[in-house]
């Protein structure tokens, strides 16, 4: 008669048996019912992204740029090495070694659903991702994940990783309107994503997460957070060194918002031919990449911008300050505000930190604080008072600024100017 202990073991084998068949029929069943229903990952191959319209002018300069989404899509050879090593070291470090799924991941994920009945972790592969960014929904069910790991399987079996690698950076939605990583690179630091430095490639391989949460932006201290975190997966996986770790982590989070860069202003041309060409194209001109050449002169179009512009400028501050352009009270808000708001004509925006008889104290975006006074950038400075009328030179300030005022600068370096954008 067999002892107790052992009935029990074999009444486990034989329930555990019995559980993992059952697993093995129910996605079995899964399979057959929901792999007929999957697209195919055959468009893959020929994918085109949602781009902006461009117009420039008659000597190729961009005057105007419009679209939803900012996007300039890449081909791999134009993917920094550092950004990938980073990438990987933030989402998924086995890439190039798996078959586009992570079975430590994905255990990970089974566990969350049998004890929460959701799926919070992911789990995903990049390849994965690519699935769920171009077919799927961002739904976290067991039916969506699955289908999410049976087209990974999929799109491992008809592209090469360097091409799957490639979809992804072009189509992760990176927070501010940046689609792809050349977008994130011109959004959040104003460059060319060749220019970029290791630790501003490391914050935007630390965007995929959460866009919002990481945003450098508006969210500085997190994205810092995020960054030296994957700067020290990339030391221990060794991809850099402690010296490139030392320096990067030490590095100030310089990003900002910064809006499309155009060669020429030319805004009432450009909107001209916007209109033109909307007329025949309707919303696809938005979303289908349309490049537009325009007649007009570049150089041209510079001097008369600047002929107009200098005497607004002038004539505008002959009538003194009329006031802040906006007000912002709460001091943890200053820098993620300045973020968001563009240079305009050259005229800089900063937020006064400290009023004084005698002068302000300003910050601008990067977090640059000046001391202005009466003797450099306030030098004659006269209060509006109507159209016709302004005030005698300003000599005490008090009341005039207000902590938190959001003002214009023209200037530069060492050299700065009170300025406001002309009515």
């Amino acid at each position: 008669m067999p002892s107790r202990p052992l009935s029990i073991m074999r009444l486990l084998a034989h329930l555990t048996s019995a559980a993992v068949g059952g697993t093995l029929i129910v996605l079995a069943a899964l399979y057959l019912y929901l792999s007929p229903k999957l697209p195919s990952v055959e468009v893959l191959k020929t994918a085109k992204f949602q781009t902006p319209m461009r117009l420039y002018s008659q000597d190729l300069r961009l005057i105007g740029e419009y679209g939803e989404q900012r996007r300039q899509p890449i081909d791999f050879e134009a993917i920094p090495p550092l950004f990938i090593k980073a990438l990987l070291a933030a989402e998924d470090d086995q890439f190039y070694t798996h078959m586009g799924v992570n079975l430590n991941g994905l255990a990970r994920a089974a566990f969350e659903l049998a004890r929460t009945g959701s799926i919070q972790s992911g789990g995903s592969t990049i390849t994965m991702q690519v699935a769920r960014n171009f077919f799927l929904t961002k739904e976290q069910t067991f039916v969506r994940k699955f289908n999410e790991i049976l087209l990974a399987l999929r799109i491992e079996g008809h592209l090469d990783k360097n091409a799957i690698l490639t979809l992804y950076c072009n189509k992760i939605f990176l927070g501010n309107r940046a689609y792809g990583i050349a977008a994130a690179a011109e959004v959040y630091f104003g460059k060319p994503l060749s220019e970029l430095s290791l630790p501003e490639l490391a914050m935007i391989a630390g965007l995929p997460k959460a866009p919002s949460a990481y945003n450098p932006a508006s969210n500085p201290e997190r994205a810092r957070e995020r960054r030296d975190w994957i700067l020290g997966r990339m030391l221990h996986l060794g991809d850099i060194d402690l010296s490139a770790y030392q320096a990067a982590v030490a590095a100030p989070v310089s990003a900002r918002v910064y809006q499309t860069h155009l060669d020429i202003p030319a805004p009432y041309v450009a909107e001209m031919a916007r209109r033109e060409v909307f007329a025949q194209y309707g919303e696809n001109a938005y979303t289908d990449g349309l490049r537009v050449f325009t007649t007009i002169r570049g150089d041209w179009q510079l001097t008369a911008d600047r002929a107009v512009a200098g005497g607004l400028a002038d004539y505008d501050q002959r009538h003194g300050y009329r006031g802040a352009e906006a007000h912002i009270a709460d001091t943890r808000q200053w820098r993620s505000q300045l973020a968001t708001v563009p240079v305009v004509q050259g005229l800089v925006p900063a937020v006064v930190t400290e009023v004084k008889s005698e002068g302000i104290t300003v910050v601008l975006g990067d977090g640059t604080q000046l001391d202005l006074t009466e003797k450099n950038a306030l030098a004659g400075m006269k209060r509006h008072l109507d159209q016709t009328r302004f005030s005698r030179t300003i000599t005490d300030f008090t009341g005039v600024f207000k902590t938190g005022d959001l003002i214009r600068l023209r200037g530069a370096g060492k050299h700065w100017e009170l300025a406001q954008l002309p009515e």
